[in-house]
Protein backbone atom coordinates (compact mmCIF):
# COMPACT_ATOMS: atom_id res chain seq x y z
CA UNK A 1 0.00 0.00 0.00
CA UNK A 2 1.48 3.01 -0.89
CA UNK A 3 1.32 6.41 1.05
CA UNK A 4 -1.57 8.06 -1.07
CA UNK A 5 -3.86 4.47 -0.74
CA UNK A 6 -2.89 4.67 3.35
CA UNK A 7 -3.79 8.54 3.52
CA UNK A 8 -6.85 7.75 1.58
CA UNK A 9 -7.94 4.61 4.04
CA UNK A 10 -7.11 6.50 6.93
CA UNK A 11 -9.22 9.68 6.20
CA UNK A 12 -12.20 7.00 4.97
CA UNK A 13 -11.82 5.07 8.46
CA UNK A 14 -11.81 8.21 10.35
CA UNK A 15 -15.09 9.67 8.90
CA UNK A 16 -16.69 5.82 9.21
CA UNK A 17 -15.61 6.40 13.20
CA UNK A 18 -17.03 9.89 13.33
CA UNK A 19 -20.08 8.83 12.23
CA UNK A 20 -20.41 5.55 13.97
CA UNK A 21 -19.54 7.81 17.06
CA UNK A 22 -22.27 10.67 16.10
CA UNK A 23 -24.90 8.18 15.91
CA UNK A 24 -23.46 6.86 19.25
CA UNK A 25 -24.39 9.88 21.04
CA UNK A 26 -27.45 9.81 22.95
CA UNK A 27 -30.40 11.27 21.91
CA UNK A 28 -32.55 13.78 23.88
CA UNK A 29 -36.32 13.55 23.49
CA UNK A 30 -37.68 17.20 23.95
CA UNK A 31 -40.50 17.50 26.82
CA UNK A 32 -43.71 19.05 25.57
CA UNK A 33 -46.45 19.92 27.64
CA UNK A 34 -49.67 19.95 26.14
CA UNK A 35 -51.81 21.87 28.22
CA UNK A 36 -51.24 25.63 29.33
CA UNK A 37 -53.57 27.86 30.03
CA UNK A 38 -52.34 31.90 30.22
CA UNK A 39 -54.15 34.47 30.89
CA UNK A 40 -54.03 38.69 31.30
CA UNK A 41 -56.01 39.25 34.27
CA UNK A 42 -58.61 41.62 34.84
CA UNK A 43 -55.77 44.72 35.05
CA UNK A 44 -54.91 43.99 31.38
CA UNK A 45 -57.04 46.58 29.52
CA UNK A 46 -55.52 45.50 26.05
CA UNK A 47 -56.57 41.60 26.50
CA UNK A 48 -60.49 41.88 28.31
CA UNK A 49 -62.46 39.22 29.19
CA UNK A 50 -65.33 38.18 27.09
CA UNK A 51 -68.80 38.86 28.24
CA UNK A 52 -69.89 35.38 27.94
CA UNK A 53 -66.50 34.03 30.00
CA UNK A 54 -67.16 31.22 32.25
CA UNK A 55 -64.52 32.56 34.66
CA UNK A 56 -62.49 35.31 34.85
CA UNK A 57 -58.94 34.73 36.23
CA UNK A 58 -58.08 37.63 38.54
CA UNK A 59 -54.14 36.85 38.33
CA UNK A 60 -52.17 37.11 35.10
CA UNK A 61 -50.34 33.82 34.05
CA UNK A 62 -48.54 35.54 31.13
CA UNK A 63 -46.19 33.58 28.11
CA UNK A 64 -43.44 35.23 29.91
CA UNK A 65 -44.02 33.26 32.95
CA UNK A 66 -44.43 30.33 31.28
CA UNK A 67 -41.28 30.41 29.44
CA UNK A 68 -39.31 31.54 32.50
CA UNK A 69 -40.94 28.16 34.38
CA UNK A 70 -40.58 25.77 30.95
CA UNK A 71 -36.80 26.72 31.44
CA UNK A 72 -36.76 26.08 35.30
CA UNK A 73 -38.82 23.20 34.99
CA UNK A 74 -36.89 21.43 31.76
CA UNK A 75 -39.94 21.86 29.14
CA UNK A 76 -38.88 22.50 25.80
CA UNK A 77 -41.95 23.15 24.45
CA UNK A 78 -45.53 24.01 25.69
CA UNK A 79 -49.49 24.11 23.96
CA UNK A 80 -51.10 27.49 25.19
CA UNK A 81 -54.52 25.72 25.24
CA UNK A 82 -56.75 29.47 24.25
CA UNK A 83 -59.06 29.63 27.47
CA UNK A 84 -62.77 30.31 27.74
CA UNK A 85 -62.46 33.50 29.60
CA UNK A 86 -61.62 35.09 26.34
CA UNK A 87 -63.93 32.88 24.30
CA UNK A 88 -63.71 33.47 20.67
CA UNK A 89 -61.19 36.22 21.08
CA UNK A 90 -58.02 35.00 19.71
CA UNK A 91 -55.81 38.24 20.43
CA UNK A 92 -54.44 37.68 24.08
CA UNK A 93 -53.22 33.64 22.56
CA UNK A 94 -51.52 35.72 19.34
CA UNK A 95 -50.01 37.41 22.22
CA UNK A 96 -48.62 34.42 23.72
CA UNK A 97 -47.41 32.87 20.41
CA UNK A 98 -45.74 36.05 19.59
CA UNK A 99 -43.71 35.73 23.04
CA UNK A 100 -43.09 32.22 22.55
CA UNK A 101 -41.17 32.73 19.84
CA UNK A 102 -41.39 29.01 18.63
CA UNK A 103 -41.68 27.17 22.14
CA UNK A 104 -45.52 27.70 22.23
CA UNK A 105 -47.98 26.87 19.64
CA UNK A 106 -51.90 27.13 20.27
CA UNK A 107 -55.22 25.64 20.69
CA UNK A 108 -58.12 27.63 18.96
CA UNK A 109 -61.72 28.10 20.22
CA UNK A 110 -64.55 29.35 18.28
CA UNK A 111 -68.26 28.21 18.20
CA UNK A 112 -70.41 26.62 15.76
CA UNK A 113 -73.51 27.54 16.82
CA UNK A 114 -72.72 31.48 17.16
CA UNK A 115 -72.98 33.55 14.09
CA UNK A 116 -69.41 34.22 12.44
CA UNK A 117 -67.64 32.52 15.17
CA UNK A 118 -66.02 29.73 13.33
CA UNK A 119 -66.03 31.63 10.08
CA UNK A 120 -62.49 32.97 11.56
CA UNK A 121 -60.72 29.46 12.23
CA UNK A 122 -59.50 29.69 8.21
CA UNK A 123 -58.20 32.85 8.82
CA UNK A 124 -56.55 32.27 12.83
CA UNK A 125 -54.64 29.05 11.27
CA UNK A 126 -53.40 30.54 8.30
CA UNK A 127 -51.72 33.52 10.28
CA UNK A 128 -50.89 31.68 13.35
CA UNK A 129 -48.57 29.16 14.87
CA UNK A 130 -51.85 26.80 15.98
CA UNK A 131 -52.40 23.02 15.90
CA UNK A 132 -55.95 22.25 17.54
CA UNK A 133 -59.40 23.33 17.52
CA UNK A 134 -61.18 22.62 20.73
CA UNK A 135 -64.78 21.93 21.36
CA UNK A 136 -66.11 21.53 25.14
CA UNK A 137 -68.88 19.53 26.28
CA UNK A 138 -68.94 19.96 29.43
CA UNK A 139 -71.61 23.07 30.79
CA UNK A 140 -75.28 22.08 30.31
CA UNK A 141 -75.90 25.49 28.60
CA UNK A 142 -72.96 25.38 26.47
CA UNK A 143 -73.20 22.25 24.89
CA UNK A 144 -72.10 21.67 21.10
CA UNK A 145 -75.25 21.05 18.52
CA UNK A 146 -74.57 17.61 18.05
CA UNK A 147 -76.29 15.72 15.37
CA UNK A 148 -76.65 18.83 13.61
CA UNK A 149 -74.52 20.21 10.38
CA UNK A 150 -73.25 23.13 12.14
CA UNK A 151 -70.77 20.31 14.00
CA UNK A 152 -70.19 18.93 11.43
CA UNK A 153 -68.88 21.89 9.56
CA UNK A 154 -66.58 23.24 12.91
CA UNK A 155 -64.92 19.64 12.19
CA UNK A 156 -64.72 20.03 8.41
CA UNK A 157 -63.20 23.48 8.72
CA UNK A 158 -60.52 22.50 11.09
CA UNK A 159 -59.70 19.28 9.13
CA UNK A 160 -59.12 21.68 6.23
CA UNK A 161 -57.26 23.95 7.74
CA UNK A 162 -54.59 21.20 8.81
CA UNK A 163 -55.90 21.22 12.69
CA UNK A 164 -56.61 18.44 14.85
CA UNK A 165 -59.98 18.53 16.86
CA UNK A 166 -59.28 18.67 20.91
CA UNK A 167 -62.15 17.14 22.72
CA UNK A 168 -63.12 18.01 26.23
CA UNK A 169 -66.11 16.93 27.43
CA UNK A 170 -67.60 14.56 30.37
CA UNK A 171 -67.87 10.57 28.79
CA UNK A 172 -71.88 10.77 28.70
CA UNK A 173 -71.06 12.84 25.74
CA UNK A 174 -69.04 10.53 23.82
CA UNK A 175 -71.53 9.34 20.82
CA UNK A 176 -72.46 12.52 20.17
CA UNK A 177 -68.45 12.98 18.93
CA UNK A 178 -68.06 9.60 17.45
CA UNK A 179 -69.77 9.45 14.11
CA UNK A 180 -67.57 12.89 13.05
CA UNK A 181 -64.30 10.88 14.10
CA UNK A 182 -65.33 7.58 12.74
CA UNK A 183 -66.20 10.27 8.70
CA UNK A 184 -63.09 12.28 9.03
CA UNK A 185 -60.71 9.09 9.83
CA UNK A 186 -57.73 11.60 8.43
CA UNK A 187 -58.39 14.28 11.55
CA UNK A 188 -56.22 13.98 14.48
CA UNK A 189 -58.36 14.03 17.49
CA UNK A 190 -56.81 15.05 20.87
CA UNK A 191 -58.67 13.80 24.11
CA UNK A 192 -58.29 16.15 27.00
CA UNK A 193 -58.16 15.04 30.38
CA UNK A 194 -57.90 11.58 30.31
CA UNK A 195 -61.35 11.34 28.77
CA UNK A 196 -62.51 12.75 32.39
CA UNK A 197 -62.88 9.62 34.22
CA UNK A 198 -64.18 10.42 37.27
CA UNK A 199 -67.35 12.03 35.74
CA UNK A 200 -70.06 10.36 35.10
CA UNK A 201 -70.32 5.97 35.03
CA UNK A 202 -67.37 3.82 34.31
CA UNK A 203 -69.54 2.46 31.68
CA UNK A 204 -69.34 5.70 30.06
CA UNK A 205 -65.42 6.18 30.29
CA UNK A 206 -65.07 2.68 29.07
CA UNK A 207 -66.62 4.00 25.57
CA UNK A 208 -63.84 6.47 25.73
CA UNK A 209 -61.35 4.19 26.18
CA UNK A 210 -63.22 1.81 23.77
CA UNK A 211 -62.01 5.16 20.96
CA UNK A 212 -58.61 3.80 21.05
CA UNK A 213 -59.72 1.21 18.11
CA UNK A 214 -60.15 4.55 15.92
CA UNK A 215 -56.33 5.36 15.15
CA UNK A 216 -56.87 8.89 14.74
CA UNK A 217 -57.75 8.93 18.44
CA UNK A 218 -54.93 10.48 20.90
CA UNK A 219 -55.20 10.73 24.51
CA UNK A 220 -53.51 13.42 26.79
CA UNK A 221 -52.68 12.72 30.14
CA UNK A 222 -53.63 15.73 31.89
CA UNK A 223 -55.73 17.17 34.66
CA UNK A 224 -54.41 14.35 37.22
CA UNK A 225 -56.68 14.53 40.71
CA UNK A 226 -54.41 16.14 43.15
CA UNK A 227 -52.54 13.44 45.17
CA UNK A 228 -54.99 14.30 47.84
CA UNK A 229 -57.97 13.78 46.36
CA UNK A 230 -60.28 10.71 46.74
CA UNK A 231 -59.80 9.75 43.46
CA UNK A 232 -55.95 9.73 43.09
CA UNK A 233 -56.45 6.31 44.60
CA UNK A 234 -58.14 5.27 41.45
CA UNK A 235 -55.96 7.20 39.24
CA UNK A 236 -53.04 4.24 38.27
CA UNK A 237 -55.65 2.28 37.28
CA UNK A 238 -56.82 4.61 34.70
CA UNK A 239 -53.13 5.62 33.84
CA UNK A 240 -52.71 1.81 33.08
CA UNK A 241 -56.17 0.88 31.17
CA UNK A 242 -55.20 4.24 28.72
CA UNK A 243 -51.99 2.98 28.02
CA UNK A 244 -52.89 -0.67 27.68
CA UNK A 245 -55.87 0.70 25.37
CA UNK A 246 -54.35 3.24 23.58
CA UNK A 247 -50.15 2.64 23.50
CA UNK A 248 -47.65 4.56 24.22
CA UNK A 249 -47.38 6.02 21.21
CA UNK A 250 -51.21 7.90 21.35
CA UNK A 251 -50.51 9.17 24.58
CA UNK A 252 -49.50 12.93 25.53
CA UNK A 253 -48.94 14.59 28.65
CA UNK A 254 -49.67 17.71 29.89
CA UNK A 255 -49.95 19.82 33.30
CA UNK A 256 -48.44 21.64 36.29
CA UNK A 257 -48.36 25.03 35.18
CA UNK A 258 -50.87 27.78 36.83
CA UNK A 259 -50.62 30.67 38.42
CA UNK A 260 -49.48 29.28 41.60
CA UNK A 261 -46.61 27.01 39.79
CA UNK A 262 -43.14 27.01 40.54
CA UNK A 263 -40.21 25.43 38.35
CA UNK A 264 -39.77 22.98 41.43
CA UNK A 265 -44.14 21.89 40.99
CA UNK A 266 -43.98 22.26 37.43
CA UNK A 267 -41.00 20.02 37.32
CA UNK A 268 -42.83 17.57 40.20
CA UNK A 269 -46.12 17.24 37.99
CA UNK A 270 -43.99 15.94 35.12
CA UNK A 271 -42.27 13.47 37.60
CA UNK A 272 -45.33 12.36 38.96
CA UNK A 273 -46.87 11.71 35.53
CA UNK A 274 -43.76 9.80 34.88
CA UNK A 275 -44.01 7.80 38.02
CA UNK A 276 -47.63 6.84 36.78
CA UNK A 277 -46.15 5.52 33.69
CA UNK A 278 -43.47 3.20 35.46
CA UNK A 279 -44.73 0.24 33.92
CA UNK A 280 -43.24 1.70 30.48
CA UNK A 281 -40.11 1.66 29.25
CA UNK A 282 -38.04 4.90 29.42
CA UNK A 283 -37.90 5.20 25.73
CA UNK A 284 -41.88 4.58 25.58
CA UNK A 285 -41.61 7.06 28.54
CA UNK A 286 -39.86 10.19 26.93
CA UNK A 287 -42.27 9.56 23.75
CA UNK A 288 -45.62 10.41 26.10
CA UNK A 289 -43.59 12.89 27.65
CA UNK A 290 -42.58 14.74 24.46
CA UNK A 291 -41.60 12.73 21.80
CA UNK A 292 -45.13 12.16 20.54
CA UNK A 293 -45.95 15.69 21.00
CA UNK A 294 -43.23 17.06 19.36
CA UNK A 295 -43.90 14.92 16.24
CA UNK A 296 -47.91 15.34 16.34
CA UNK A 297 -47.85 19.13 16.38
CA UNK A 298 -44.12 20.17 14.39
CA UNK A 299 -42.07 21.40 17.52
CA UNK A 300 -38.24 20.63 16.41
CA UNK A 301 -36.49 18.19 18.53
CA UNK A 302 -33.74 19.21 21.35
Amino acid sequence: MNRRTFLGSAVAASSALAALAADSKPRTTPVVDTHTHCFGGKADARFPYHPRGTYQPEQPTSPEFLLKLMDGAGVDFAVVVHPEPYQDDHRYLEHCLAVGKGRLKGTLLVFCDRPGSMEKLPDLAKRLPVVTARIHAFQADRFPPFGKPELRQLWKLASDSGLAVQLHFEPQHAPGFEPLIREFKQTRVIVDHLGRPFQGTPGAHDRVVRWADFPNVVMKLSSLPAPDAKEAAELPAVIRKLADAYGADRLIYGGGFDEKATAESYRAERERTAKLLGFLQPVARAKVLGGNAAKLFGFASA
